[in-house]
């Protein structure tokens, strides 16, 4: 049976790091605050905004809701955007997706401050990403990927490694962070003609289409590492990855579990960067 990277442990290193600069930062009368913006009821958006409100609350981090109903317009979320912007006591932002389709999601990103862009939208943070420059943060589960295999002491300069999916959100700028640690990555897509076979070449493998249990036995090989970073409704109503999980997890060397995996570390990342963006204000 392969090793289980889950990402508990990795959260609460994480968290861990973080006690004395937030100590220090409320000594210096700081409270790091996150505001989070969200319009209507998405599942997703719920469930990602509990598990952030729990992560922060965990590193001693205060958070602020925002909701506005499905119907809201544009303009609205801007108001609320500019609102948090300007709040001298909310260090970072984090704008909840998927916004309605009546809403113009590049002018409300835009209208974001880079300096409390914690997750990473905003057009400099994925450019500093891209040249490898401390311009903003990078997008948290993008991040978290790293961090996932940074603490279970998976070497990554040298490594071949393939990316199931090209997403802003975790694809491409990941394939930047992995890049500049000297990896040799391979970045799939829908158009990929026979993306099973070069993931098989991996020494990484990394998925992130969202489509539960496409990765199967014909994408691995022994020896391989499996991160799934797809959160999916499987036919029975549960919570799965991209992954099928009972039948590719004995043919490889470790793999992450959906749920606790890198769905943990994302929002212990996120956690560091609103300290982080407290940090920067001084």
């Amino acid at each position: 049976m392969s090793e289980l990277f889950t990402g508990a442990p990795v959260a609460k290193a994480i968290r861990a790091s973080l006690e004395e600069r937030i100590a220090l930062l409320k000594q210096r009368g700081r409270e790091p605050c996150l505001a989070i913006l969200r319009c209507g009821e998405d599942p997703g958006a719920l469930s990602y905004e509990r598990a952030a409100i729990r992560g922060c609350e965990l590193a001693g981090i205060q958070t602020r809701c925002i909701a506005l109903p499905w119907t809201a317009d544009t303009e609205e979320l801007l108001h609320e955007v500019d609102r948090a912007n300007g709040d001298s006591a909310i260090h970072g932002i984090l704008v909840l997706r998927p916004l309605p389709r009546q809403i113009d999601t590049q002018r409300v990103f835009r209208r974001l401050r880079n300096d409390k862009d914690v997750d990473g939208i905003t057009v400099p943070s994925l450019a500093g990403v891209f040249v490898g420059r401390d311009w903003g943060f990078a997008p948290c589960t993008a991040e978290a990927c790293v961090a996932m295999l940074d603490h279970y002491g998976v070497p990554l300069s040298g490594s071949r490694v393939v990316i199931l999916g090209r997403s802003l959100i975790v694809g491409r700028p990941l394939s930047m962070l992995l890049c500049a640690r000297d990896a040799t990555v391979t970045l799939c897509h829908s158009r990929t003609p026979d993306p099973a076979f070069l993931s098989r070449q991996a020494d990484i493998l990394i998925s992130a289409v969202g489509k539960a249990g496409m990765v199967d036995e014909g994408f691995v090989h022994s020896g391989q590492i499996v991160l799934d970073v797809g959160v999916n409704e499987g036919i029975d109503g549960n919570i799965c990855g991209d992954v099928a999980f009972d039948r590719v997890s004995p043919l490889v060397r470790a793999i992450s579990p959906v749920p606790r995996g890198v769905g943990t570390v994302t929002t212990a990342i996120l956690a560091r960067h609103v300290v982080s963006a407290a940090e920067n204000l001084f």
